[in-house]
């Protein structure tokens, strides 16, 4: 059978090999990083025309922006290894305001029918095939090969055979047919099993491998949770190394096509790895390879090579291969010891949590401080555990690095980027979106817009979709569930959280992270009893006790109990600060100073506020401090804390649509300007039935431009326009799962009706709020209030023997 005619390039003394991107110097190599080598063969390809910035910016970094600088840097490299200096051009010309010439005269060699096969046992063998149809056979017998068989094959020159090793590697690959995988079909990466001595590899091989394939559009790997579950199912822990029956028997139970496993070992000074899939449904082979390397560095190099291999024997088109194909040097770190410590992140991660894997990603970019998916991965770890400024920090630095990593990396930074950092949410779907059509069977997109993105843009019911790819996607993951839950509750649908709550059961996923869901759950159904047991068993759960002790304070406000919520909060204050985590910690102080200020006890919510801005001033701090100076009658500060929103975050969807007209109306109430706070509302419309940031990390926030419109409509002595505004708040209680500001709209909309003449519907408002607050401390300035009101309505109705 004839093979394809493989192509180099010789310039002067140079050799260039596009296939295995070697650049020679006569026999010796020359050192060149990946894209500078592919903006080499760019001009080389079209040697003698000129080639634009454009065109060399599109050809070698297809469907991504860079800077020109990278493209300048590559040049630079280019003429300091061919040794072109400033007064002597002999390669690369410059013309001014056109681009680049490859001024050389390029000879291209053919070389037809030959398959190059090298083998890794050895430093001065390297066989070539002349006929392919006997590849197979002959590559069974290569382990034992002593010396060439005459007339089939021959031996190169020992020279060639040091350049290639001086190159960094061996490959030795069996010829197969491609092994085509289908949509649904998923992959085991299997640990590597480590003879070296050496601890680095371990891990650090697997993890580099899932990063390679998992820049394929076409390859689904087996995630983490579907791993631990398999495990436990087997009775092993979840931390057991996936090698030899283990990794076989978790492919078999998670219904997987195929599993891969690889190894390494020491060859004298140098290195060799072993790489192979197997079929799990028939254990047949899909692929053999072994790469042999001169130095440990190197072996990030050879899992890129033994994953590209892999990738075409999958069945991956040449054209996909070519778009999405970073090495994993570029794609991560070509630090091992860097790249370990990412590893062992996303492993502490996925058994224990984000918090405990902090250090690790912290680590990681110490190692390698250019690490940018690490400083995304840290900065995701902060902002999930509720320290929302350290996040937006770390993924800023990401996206600045955003350029050393892979295609499928840098969706997950850009998309995290706008959510966390800048807080961009309609920029943030439309990367999410992109990044899910690119990679169908990636569910990270999902979860965000289900978890942050469609919330913020008031998009529910787009939300519970999105969360629902995410557990088909990951069904073995507590996330979808949890996401999905929550989603149904902002819609009302409480049975729908409820069935949420029971698939993640029956999928034995981790119940921990869903006691906050089942906690809200109990609380919107009034079971005080399933409350109470979510109290009880966060107590033996470090990780959510503070968070489930603010859960516990949300429904002590929300039934009128002050006194105990402060306590409660303060105690999950103390816990935060305990564990070093200051921004949460900030944050149920600033919400504890919202209780305050809204049940009426402005000398306690400026103190309150107040310490909650010597914690922290991530941006929910700061609008919550604001909005509770603002309640309490300090207008300067709020204004000044709105101002630096603003001017801090320009594109922020929260403070734009609701931080900053909530804040800004509560302060034109006080100055008795009630038409300017009816305008400054009127830039939330497009969001205002959205759940902002603050509502996702602090509980607080939903709804408040609705509840503020109604109050400013009851300054305005507009009623019927206040009462609707009320209603609203009245026939969404999901949205603001036990927020006491829910509580208050009762009072809000007895009085609109008041005000409208409808005093029936008054007290019937009245109390449905005693009802409420039947509990409560009775000495609530709010509560005395409305009892004030309710008996003045009373004693103006005919029947005035209702009490409250």
């Amino acid at each position: 059978m004839a093979t394809e005619p493989r192509i180099v390039y010789e310039f002067g003394p140079f050799r260039m090999d596009p296939d295995k991107q070697v650049l020679l110097r006569g026999s010796d190599p020359v050192a060149v990083t990946p894209k500078a080598f592919e903006t080499l063969l760019t001009l080389v390809r079209h040697s003698r025309d000129v080639v634009s910035k454009e065109e060399l910016l599109k050809e070698v970094w297809p469907n991504s922006f860079v800077e020109e600088s990278n493209l300048s840097q590559n040049i630079f490299l280019l003429r300091k290894a061919l040794g072109d200096t400033a007064e002597n051009r002999q390669y690369i010309v410059t013309l001014p305001g056109r681009g680049y010439r490859f001024a050389a005269t390029v000879r291209t060699v053919t070389e037809q029918g030959e398959t190059l096969v090298a083998q890794a046992r050895t430093r001065t063998q390297i066989v070539i095939e002349e006929n392919e149809a006997e590849t197979d056979q002959a590559l069974k017998a290569l382990p034992n090969l002593q010396k060439p068989q005459a007339g089939r094959k021959f031996l190169l020159p020992v020279a060639l055979v040091a350049v290639l090793l001086a190159l960094g590697a061996f490959l030795l690959i069996r010829n197969r047919r491609p092994a085509n995988l289908g949509e649904k079909d998923s992959i085991l990466v299997a640990d590597f099993v480590n003879t070296t001595g050496d601890p680095v590899f371990d891990d650090t091989l697997r993890q580099g491998m899932e990063v390679e394939l998992g820049q394929s559009p076409s390859l689904s790997l087996v995630s983490e949770d579907s791993i631990r579950q398999a495990l436990g199912l087997m009775g092993k822990p979840p931390d057991s190394r996936l090698t030899g029956q283990t990794a076989r028997e978790v492919c078999e139970r998670t219904g997987s096509s195929g599993v891969l496993e690889g190894s390494i070992k020491r060859l004298g000074s140098e290195y060799v790895l072993d790489f192979r899939s197997i079929n799990c449904r028939n254990g047949e082979n899909i692929d053999d390879q072994q790469v042999q390397v001169a130095r440990k560095e190197d072996a990030l190099d050879a899992v890129t090579r033994m994953a590209r291999g892999f990738r075409a024997r999958a069945g991956e088109s040449v054209a996909a291969l070519a778009k999405h194909d970073t090495p994993l040097a570029e794609a991560t770190t070509p630090s091992l010891e860097a790249l370990k410590a990412y590893s062992l992140g996303w492993k502490v991660a996925a058994t224990q949590g984000g918090e405990p894997a902090i250090p690790f990603f912290r680590r990681a970019v110490e190692l390698d401080p250019g690490f940018a998916v690490a400083y995304a991965s840290l900065g995701l770890m902060y902002g999930s555990t509720g320290s929302s400024e350290l996040g937006t920090e770390n993924v800023t630095r990401a996206y600045e690095l955003r350029e050393r990593a892979s295609d499928k990396e840098r969706f997950f930074i850009t998309a995290y980027y706008f959510g966390r950092a800048t807080g961009n949410q309609e920029k943030a779907q439309q990367v999410c979106d992109e990044w899910a059509r690119t990679y169908a069977r990636e569910f990270l997109p999902h979860s965000f817009r289900a978890g942050f993105v469609d919330l913020v843009l008031a998009n529910y019911k787009g939300a519970v979709e999105e969360a629902q790819k995410v557990t088909e996607l990951n069904p073995d993951a507590s996330l979808g569930y949890y996401l999905l839950g929550y989603n149904w509750i902002y819609l009302n649908d409480l049975q729908g959280a409820e069935n949420a709550v029971r698939m993640a059961a029956e999928r034995k996923t981790d119940q921990v992270r869903l006691a906050m869901l089942r906690f809200d759950l109990a609380y919107l159904k009034g079971d005080a009893v399933g409350m109470q047991h979510e109290v009880e068993s966060a107590q033996s759960h470090p990780e959510i006790e503070a968070w489930i002790l603010d859960r516990q304070a949300f429904a002590e406000a929300s039934e009128g109990r002050l006194k105990n919520a402060i306590d409660l909060s303060r105690h999950a204050v103390a816990l935060a600060l305990q564990g070093g985590r200051r921004e949460p910690a900030a944050v149920f102080e600033a919400r504890a100073a919202l209780w305050e200020a809204f049940f009426e006890s402005p000398v306690e919510a400026k103190r309150t506020a107040s310490a909650a801005l010597a914690l922290a001033g991530n941006r929910e701090v700061n609008y919550g401090a604001a909005l509770a100076l603002a309640l309490s009658g300090d207008s300067a500060q709020a204004e000044k804390l709105a101002n630096d929103l603003e001017k801090t975050y320009p594109e922020d969807t929260s403070v734009r649509f609701s931080y900053l007209p909530v804040i800004r109306a509560v302060v034109a109430v006080q100055h008795g300007q009630p038409l300017k706070a009816i305008d400054a509302l009127q830039a939330s419309v497009p969001y205002e039935m959205g759940s902002p940031r603050s509502s996702q990390t602090g509980y607080f926030g939903s709804l408040y431009p609705v509840f503020f419109r109604g109050e400013v409509f009851l300054a305005a002595h507009k009623g019927a326009e206040a009462a609707n505004e009320f209603q609203k708040i009245l026939s969404h209680r999901g949205i603001m799962i036990g927020d006491p500001v829910f509580v208050l709209a009762h009072v809000g909309l007895a009085r609109a009706y008041a005000l409208s003449g409808e005093s029936a519907k008054a007290r019937a408002q009245y109390e449905e709020f005693f009802a409420l607050w039947k509990n409560a401390d009775p000495d609530c300035p709010i509560l005395k209030r409305a009892e004030a009101e309710y008996r003045k309505l009373r004693g103006s109705s005919p029947d005035s023997s209702l009490k409250p």
